[in-house]
């Protein structure tokens, strides 16, 4: 319960950072509406290719993608915010007071995840008034949301133990950078993975970022395939704890080299 009520106090700390800064959001949905506003118009023929999968505008096949590269691409900035804590003191302060090493984490994560909900609707919003259908209504949205959350969670948490182990902005960002593209192209993001090179094709089956786009894809069919989704989300699920677990302990060698 200690844990549990730490990672609420952490949660609240840095959701109190948004309600203060609310810009921030708008400021990291301007990438996320360039993709919709110009992949969704310049690849609409995309679909009249022999193989295309997916059913529906290619605006509907885009947004799963949207969403999860928002996830990862947000939250891979979540280790900036530990060396800003680091800056000032504060990380030493709460490493040497009682508080739960994994609130810490788990309370940057929960916030990611809430910053992603408030992205998602956003762009689900706008991406309905473009003309998308969302044949799997609110519940499959949700899914794809959910998908979305697991992966800002696995993500926010190498973001936060490379801020630990690093301690650079510049490294920060360099692993970032470095994580994100490939990720996000060795996947089903733009185009399905059958029109793809066969060795893309195999890379992304060992892709979680490929397994949430195409998990929160499927859910938003009008019968979606649940053998197809669950499984997806679990492997998902086990790669978030480990990577929460794996950043916690990093707080062990930031302490012993400290």
């Amino acid at each position: 319960m200690t844990a549990i009520a730490h990672s609420a106090y952490m949660t609240q700390r840095h959701t109190r950072v948004l309600l203060r800064q609310p810009w921030f959001v708008a400021i990291t949905l301007v990438q996320p509406i360039i993709w919709l506003l110009l992949f969704g118009a310049l690849f609409r023929s995309v679909t009249e290719i022999p193989g295309f999968t997916g059913g529906g505008s290619y605006l509907d096949y885009l947004v799963p993608g949207v969403v999860i590269m928002t996830a990862l691409m947000s939250s891979g900035w979540s280790g900036m915010g530990i060396i800003e804590d680091m800056d000032r003191g504060l990380v030493d302060r709460f490493l040497a007071s009682p508080v739960h090493r994994s609130s810490m984490i788990v309370g940057r994560i929960s916030y990611e995840a809430l910053s992603l909900i408030i992205q998602a609707t956003i762009i689900g919003a706008l991406a309905w008034v473009m003309g998308a259908e969302f044949a799997g209504g609110i519940g499959g949205y949700a899914v794809l949301v959910l998908c979305g959350m697991l992966i800002a969670a696995t993500f926010g948490s190498i973001s936060n133990a490379s801020a630990l182990l690093l301690r650079q902005r510049e490294s920060v960002i360099g692993l970032n950078t470095m994580l994100t593209l490939p990720l996000t192209f060795l996947s089903a993001a733009f185009i399905p993975l059958a029109l793809a090179p066969e060795w893309i094709q195999t890379v992304a089956h060992f892709n979680p970022v490929n397994w949430a786009i195409e998990a929160g894809r499927e859910a938003l069919l009008a019968t979606p395939d649940w053998s197809l989704i669950l499984p997806r989300i679990g492997g998902l699920t086990v790669v978030a704890l480990v990577c929460v677990v794996l950043s916690t302990r990093a707080f062990r060698a930031y302490q012993r080299s400290a």
